[in-house]
């Protein structure tokens, strides 16, 4: 691991390894198994509520089971915020004297829209400059994984993966275009299928030099 860790191990400034936590992040991330039954059964009373509301019948054969396979598949499909950057990325700090763009592309996600709790899909496209520290490939990816398997809006998702790359390694550079599919926008509201959002993010060299974030923008599109 680079010297540029942080007390604790971690190449991130955030003291539990998180990155950006939300309000109940830590707690969540701490619990017990006593807690997370606790919570995961709450929840199930909840969908128990809102299949009540929505004019069905919970206790019927088909719904039997779908408050805590709901349960269930939203904790695995929240499994970021139990989920350490710090760990994620672990040793995967190497230093190398390569200073050309290092990119991975096509990498695919799926998260959830904050806002109406639907799935928006795509993939992601991350490349960096390194300045004497190079990170794991696979990490690239996974900090992805990781920034998606919480709430989200794409826009800060794109910012948060740009960032927690920044943040370990402190390369010349960051850039990150994010290519979505969002269910809100195709089963609802305007219902426009094949309807695409991109976004981006570019710091450092990427921002501030033309010829690189041309020279980026160039190769995801091969």
């Amino acid at each position: 691991m680079s010297s540029r860790a942080v007390e604790g191990g971690s190449p991130l400034p955030d003291p539990h390894g998180l990155g950006w936590p939300a309000k109940s992040t830590v707690s969540r991330l701490n619990e017990t198994t006593t807690d997370r039954a606790a919570r995961e059964k709450m929840m199930v009373s909840a969908v128990r509520t809102i299949l009540e509301c929505i004019g069905e019948d919970p206790n019927r054969e088909g719904l039997l089971k779908t408050p805590e396979r709901f349960a269930q598949a939203m904790m695995w499909m929240t499994r970021g915020y139990e989920e350490r950057l710090a760990d994620v990325i672990n040793d995967a700090v190497f230093a190398e004297d390569h200073d050309e763009m290092v990119l991975v592309r096509e990498i695919d996600f799926s998260s959830l829209c904050e806002h109406h709790l639907v799935p928006f899909t795509g993939k992601v496209a991350i490349a960096y400059i390194p300045n004497q520290l190079v990170l794991g490939l696979s990490k690239l990816a996974r900090i992805a994984e990781t920034f998606s398997r919480r709430l989200q809006v794409q826009e800060r998702l794109t910012k948060q993966i740009a960032i927690a790359v920044q943040e370990a390694i402190k390369p010349r550079g960051v850039a990150v275009v994010m290519e979505a599919t969002h269910m809100c926008m195709t089963m609802r509201g305007v219902q426009k299928p094949g309807s695409i959002t991109v976004t981006s993010c570019m710091l450092g060299c990427f921002r501030t030099q033309q010829k690189t974030r041309e020279e980026f923008l160039t190769l995801i599109k091969k």
